[in-house]
Parts: structure tokens; C-alpha cells; sequence
């Protein structure tokens, strides 16, 4: 029997060759930290479904990860790329740890510096860069997930000051925030509100009972007239546009993410496959194998080259939404099926805790539904081919 030294599955696409050195000195500083404090304790915060998530967002916080691709106040300032490849480790440890940091800066942190006034950016986002702070963003209800433009939550006007009433759900962060971005109708139009999380009026249960993203907080929040002053509406942000400029942003960080949950699957099938036995002989020389494998590293590099790609285009200030779409549509689904197939290597063994492959399915699934579904992406790609708009009728 012939044998040759191994290689990486990203290693034949030769991903770090597309990279910076500065690059590839972040993303390693994150695989060290995610070594260091987060796969030695994973499982366990997934068993218990707790996550000691004000502790891991200071440290992430020190290292420059929290916001890390925006400008200014305390933030980084890394290319987008970087924080690409920051999320591709963030998710190879777990897709729960990655939405803490992609809620934070992708989506809380993002929407205060994007569309918030000079007053609201230096009170928040300093604090929220070293993780003293937590954000969370509200935008989902319980019946408005993919229809975002039908939230009941309201905000009218009361003198000089703001009442919000309503409720917001699977929510990450909810119940540790303190500020939540807060999305609700007006009289005029959608508008977006910085709420501090002591306001009276204001709270946040946790979710319980998930089977998914169990090493992240989820919540609901509700609003029973919180008054908030003129202050806290952000100025910049008017219509459905202000909230999904900043999902545009989470749906960049996921479409490299998921990569790292499906190649930590393969690695670990991988290596498996090199230890196991079957009929005296390693599961990795069996010709099936290799077929399943080989499959996979070429739908998990052809993800990566995809991601890069559009990380360039976003550096480039010329990416698209409906790129973005193609990105979180392929690279997820490819994910997801790639962390399956890795399971049928594991037998028996893929379903427990010891291996990460079905922590990674389990998280995938929610990952695959949030910040748009597939069906949400296949429609926004199809009416950018066609012209038409398919989503009503």
C-alpha cells in the first residue's frame, strides 16, 4: 500500500497565499485564543447550554476582535478580509462563539457607528470594542423573521421623548446587553433606537431549551413603554434600509464562518479516519472514504476562494448585498452538508460530545436559517438574474 504525507484540505487551495501577512498574524491570534480558552471548555458550556459570555467578550475585547473591521473609537480598523478570517476561527470553535462577536460588532457596534450620532459612537462604542459593554440587536419578532418590514414593535411620540412598546425575539446577547439596538415603526418610517438595558420598561428572559448555539445567550426582549429621550433615536437611519445595511455586515462575517465549522468537521473526520480500523486496515484507505473526503475539501475550498473573494471586493468598497447573498447561500449550505457527511465517518462516535461534528450540525442549523434563510438568499440572487421581484405573490 502506497502512502504520502499528508496535507491540509485548505492546503492544496493554497488559501494563505491569498491573505496578507497581516492577515494571517490576526487570524492566528484568534486560533490561539479559541485553543487557549474556548475548545477546552466548549463542550461543556454546550451540555450545560451556559456560556460565561461577559468573561470571553473581554477577552476578545483585548485581543481587538470586537468591531475590529470599523474605524475609529477604539475599534481596529482591520480589512474586511481579516475579520473574515477571524470569524472562519471564531466558528471553527464554535458558530455560538462567533455570534457573540458578530452580534456585537457586526450588528450592535455597526449600527451605532453607521448610522448613530457623534454622541451616541463615543458613549457606546469605546466600551463596546474592549467588551465592557455588550450589545445586542433587535430587529426579528415572533412572527417577523424574514419579513422584517411587518414588526408590530412601535415607537411614537410622547412631547420631546420616544415610548417603545413590543417584543423582539431570538435575540443573541439579549440578556447580558447593556444597550440594545432597538428597531421599530413610526409614524413616518422604521426608525432605529440605542436603549440602554436599565431603562425601565425594558427586559430581556433567556430562551431556554435549545438545541442549537447552546454556548450563546438567546433571549427575547420586550418593551412596556420604555421612554427613551430625542437622544437615543439613531439620526442616520430611516426605513428598512438602516436595519439591513447592518445585517448585510452579520451576513459577511457568517459566509466565512461557517467555513471554519465545516473544516474543523473535516479535520476531525480526517484524523479520525487515520485512527480508526477497520478489518486491520486505517478507514482513511478505504476508497469510499477518500471519495467523501476529497468531495469535501473541494466544496470547503471552493467556499474559502469564494469568501476571499468577495472579502477583496468588500476591501475594494464594490460588494454587493446580493454577493453577499451568494456567499452566505453557498457557503453555509455547503457547510451544513459537509458537517453531516463528516458524521457518517464518526459512526456512533459522531453524535457525542467528545468530537465536535454534531455540536457543529446542530449550530449550523440555526446558522443556515438566521440573517436571512436560504429561501431569503435564493430569491435575492434570482431577482438580480431576472429583474423580478419574487418575494410577494
Amino acid at each position: 500500500m502506497v502512502t504520502t504525507a499528508a496535507q491540509g484540505p485548505l492546503e492544496l487551495y493554497d488559501v494563505d497565499g491569498n491573505i496578507t501577512e497581516d492577515d494571517r498574524a490576526i487570524r492566528d491570534a484568534v486560533r490561539a485564543l479559541m485553543d487557549d480558552v474556548v475548545r477546552p471548555n466548549v463542550a461543556a458550556w454546550y451540555e450545560s447550554g451556559s456560556v460565561p459570555a461577559r468573561e470571553l467578550a473581554k477577552e476578545l475585547g483585548a485581543i481587538g476582535l470586537l468591531g475590529m473591521h470599523l474605524q475609529g473609537y477604539g475599534c481596529a480598523g482591520t480589512t474586511a478580509t481579516a475579520y473574515g478570517m477571524a470569524c472562519v476561527e471564531l466558528e471553527a470553535a464554535d458558530s455560538g462563539i462567533r455570534s457573540l462577536v458578530s452580534v456585537q460588532g457586526s450588528l450592535a457596534m455597526f449600527a451605532i457607528w453607521k448610522h448613530g450620532s457623534e454622541e451616541q459612537k463615543d458613549e457606546w462604542l469605546p466600551r463596546m470594542a474592549t467588551g465592557e459593554a455588550i450589545g445586542c440587536f433587535g430587529l426579528t419578532e415572533p412572527d417577523f423573521g424574514s419579513n422584517p418590514a411587518g414588526m408590530r414593535t412601535r415607537a411614537r411620540r410622547d412631547g420631546s421623548d420616544w415610548v417603545l412598546d413590543g417584543t423582539k425575539m431570538w435575540i443573541t446577547n439579549g440578556s447580558i446587553a447593556d444597550v440594545a439596538v432597538v428597531w421599530a415603526q413610526t409614524d413616518d418610517a422604521i426608525r432605529g433606537f440605542v436603549v440602554p438595558t436599565t431603562t425601565p420598561g425594558f427586559s430581556a428572559p433567556a430562551i431556554e431549551s435549545k438545541m442549537s448555539l447552546r454556548a450563546s445567550v438567546t433571549s427575547e426582549l420586550v418593551l412596556d413603554g420604555v421612554r427613551l429621550p430625542a437622544s437615543a433615536v439613531l439620526p442616520h437611519a430611516r426605513g428598512l434600509k438602516g436595519p439591513l445595511s447592518c445585517l448585510n455586515e452579520a451576513r459577511f462575517g457568517i459566509l466565512f464562518g461557517a467555513l471554519g465549522a465545516a473544516r474543523d468537521c473535516l479535520e476531525t473526520a480526517i484524523a479520525y479516519s487515520q485512527d480508526r480500523l477497520i478489518f486491520d486496515k486505517p478507514l482513511a484507505a478505504y476508497q469510499t472514504t477518500q471519495l467523501k473526503l476529497a468531495d469535501m475539501t473541494v466544496a470547503l475550498g471552493n467556499g474559502m476562494l469564494l469568501a476571499q473573494h468577495l472579502g477583496r471586493l468588500k476591501d475594494a468598497g464594490r460588494l454587493r448585498p446580493e454577493q453577499v447573498s451568494l456567499g452566505k447561500l453557498n457557503n453555509v449550505r455547503e457547510s451544513i452538508a459537509i458537517a453531516r457527511q463528516c458524521r457518517t465517518l464518526l459512526g456512533a462516535n459522531g453524535v457525542t460530545l467528545e468530537y465536535p461534528i454534531m455540536r457543529h450540525v446542530n449550530n449550523l442549523e440555526s446558522v443556515l436559517t438566521y440573517e436571512g434563510t436560504s429561501e431569503v438568499h435564493q430569491l435575492i440572487i434570482g431577482q438580480a438574474v431576472t429583474g423580478h421581484s419574487a418575494f410577494r405573490g
